[in-house]
């Protein structure tokens, strides 16, 4: 190899220091500075330039008065003769260039220190966080949700690590979600898919993991299985285990994901929790408030305690021994048993489930004997054939279809009215599904199906096909021809719509629908209740299942006397006595008024006395 020459050898040593960043620039300026003082004040001594006097003979004095000049200009005032004054003028000319070089460097590295703040690429040194892997529209109500279910911590964090810009993030966080009180809300910029990145978010430190993949994403569900596995399988994790929980779309990908995660992850499967919760509801006017007020961390949501002094007492015993509190299951073990029969005995290591206020309302109190001459006997509601029009069509029809047909009796029908094909449509015993390509934006074809002989309708987003403001825009219009079919015929249509973004439900408050799924908030709230418990997903799971005990919105007049004044204690022995748990009631009165939660009163005070009649509702936990 032929060796270089000297000069290209210096310059590539040369290239080699400057680029090892401002330090380094630094320091090479401070030995340019210290050479040049020195040789000019050798040039100096040599000359004999300085003035003629035994101070100025020392030849540290004149560099250090080389030094001097070199770093403040003022200096050369007070120097004497013009051989010594030429030289001093070199000396600070060079010193000039010297600081101006030295500020620059030092301005360069504080802008490139502020863009790398600014780009989010340092690590948070937090504990005890919630951690969000990913960004999407769900993420400003998870944020605000845990707002507020940290409101009684003294201190708490959110660190979100996305891959977008961290101003983009912070700024958009500030104009969605407001105020955030205590909690501070903390962004880096990186991708949640690459194990380096994932350290800026102290994962493990973190008391919980959400997993979200973009709404933009072509393959969301594939990008949160990247993000576990990333998470799960990162070398040099813990062993100590994840609390993580991921939302998924479609469950063809759940088995695949369940390998990733394992015991580590849950998965809320989006399109299965909107499907289930419409079905539900379509059966059942209000009941989407219910869910809604369980799943939010404002007023009443479900807690976990250990009531010791209830050791030997029944389930039916527990629900009458608290004011302010509604007992709803019991954990045995691994184990969740929703609405057990009433002779369950409590064991020494079972926890009850409540819906509460706070957990700090939850007490005991003495319990406080029923009105018996209020309760009515258990009246078995009759089954009738149910038929339901579906307008619009998506990806969770067929496993809406598979939901009706675990609620609805033999002889039931099921019309499908859209524009887009929803495929092969399931075989499902004892219901008669049909479909039809039609256009149900248009009022000659609503006109003509006849709306009045059908006893549920839903109204589905095309979510897959148009952008989520269009496909709200169709539903909207779609609504308010129902709501005028209703009126010109004088019928009461028990009407159910799907809405993607939820500030379109205001909107639609207009069209007087009995009800609005936002299917958006539903599973960022469901997200948000996991993270904070893991528990809370096998309650939800089993409340949102056709099988076990779920919840009903039935006549009040089935277990109370209509016009009778009564506590919250007639109500729950009333129902308890049909093998049910009480948890609310519904007023006819309130059922259009959003300011008054369209009458739902879940988990109200025992003692307060309430009047039920014609149309009111009891809210239950019940098999059907």
């Amino acid at each position: 190899m032929t060796k270089a020459p000297l000069r290209e050898r210096l310059r590539y040593r040369f290239d080699n220091w400057m680029s090892r960043g401002p330090v380094a620039l630094m320091l090479l300026l401070g030995a340019a500075t210290v050479v040049f003082v020195v040789v000019l004040a050798v040039i100096v001594y040599v000359v004999h330039a300085y003035p003629d006097d035994a101070e100025s003979a020392d030849f540290l004095e004149i560099v250090w008065g080389n030094f001097m000049r070199a770093i403040d200009a003022g200096t050369l005032g007070g120097d004497v003769g013009w051989g010594f004054r030429g030289l001093m003028l070199v000396v600070t000319i060079g010193g000039l260039l010297i600081v101006a070089s030295l500020i620059g460097i030092v301005s360069g590295a504080f802008d490139s220190k502020v863009d790398q703040l600014r780009k989010g690429r340092s690590r948070v040194l937090e504990s005890d966080h919630t951690l969000i892997l990913g960004w999407s529209p769900k993420v400003f109500t998870i944020i605000s949700e845990l707002v507020v279910a940290n409101e009684s911590r003294r201190t708490s964090a959110i660190v979100i690590v996305a891959d977008r810009d961290k101003v983009e993030m912070e700024e958009a966080i500030r104009a969605e979600v407001g105020p955030t009180g205590r909690t501070r809300v903390i962004c880096r910029s990186g991708d949640p898919m690459n194990p380096i990145d994932l350290l800026l978010g102290a994962p493990d430190d973190a008391r919980s993991i959400i997993l979200l993949s973009s709404s933009d994403d072509d393959d969301p569900d594939s990008t949160a299985i990247k993000i576990a596995l990333a998470l799960t399988h990162r070398p040099g994790r813990p062993e100590t285990q994840y609390h993580v929980v991921g939302e998924l779309d479609d469950p063809a990908n759940l088995e695949a994901a369940r390998l990733v995660g394992r015991d580590e992850v849950h998965w809320v499967l989006a399109s299965e929790l909107i499907s289930r919760v419409t079905v539900q509801t379509c059966r059942q006017s209000g009941l989407s408030v219910v869910y809604t007020e369980l799943l939010d961390f404002g007023g009443d949501e479900i807690y976990f305690t250990d009531q010791p002094a209830l050791l030997g007492s029944t389930y039916a015993e527990a629900q009458r021994s608290f004011a302010r509190s509604s007992v709803i299951g019991v954990i045995r073990g691994a184990e969740v048993a929703i609405n057990p029969p009433g002779d369950t005995v409590l064991g020494a290591s079972d926890r009850l489930i409540v819906i509460a206020e706070d957990d700090s309302t939850i007490a005991l109190a003495p319990p406080v004997a029923p009105d018996e001459s209020a309760i009515v006997a258990p009246q078995e509601l009759p089954a009738h054939p149910e038929h339901t029009l579906i307008l619009g069509t998506n990806s969770g029809l067929r496993m809406m279809l598979g939901e009706l047909q675990e609620y609805v009796s033999a002889g039931s029908t099921v019309r499908i009215v859209a524009q887009d094909d929803p495929g092969e449509l399931p075989l499902l015993p004892g219901v008669d599904v049909s479909y039809q390509n039609a256009d149900p934006t248009n009022r000659a074809v609503l006109d003509s199906l006849h709306v009045d002989e059908t006893d549920h309708v839903i109204v589905l987003a095309a979510k897959e096909t148009q952008s989520a403001q269009r496909a709200d825009a169709r539903t909207l219009i779609t609504l308010l021809h129902l709501r005028d079919i209703a009126e010109r015929t004088a019928i009461d249509l028990n009407v159910v719509s799907e809405m993607l973004d939820d500030r379109n439900r205001e909107l639609a408050e207009v069209t007087n629908a009995d009800d609005f799924i936002v299917s958006e908030k539903l599973v960022s709230l469901m997200l948000s209740q996991v993270s904070e418990n893991r528990l809370l997903a096998e309650v939800f799971a089993t409340l949102f299942s056709s099988e076990g005990s779920e919840i009903y919105l039935r006549p009040a007049d089935a277990y109370i006397a209509a016009g009778a004044p009564v506590d919250f204690y007639t109500v729950l022995e009333a129902c308890a006595r049909a093998g049910e748990t009480a948890i609310g009631y519904r007023l006819a009165a309130d059922a259009r008024n959003p300011d008054r939660a369209y009458g739902v009163h879940v988990n109200p005070p025992k003692a307060d006395r309430i009047t039920l009649g014609q149309g009111d509702k009891i809210i239950v936990l019940a098999e059907e």
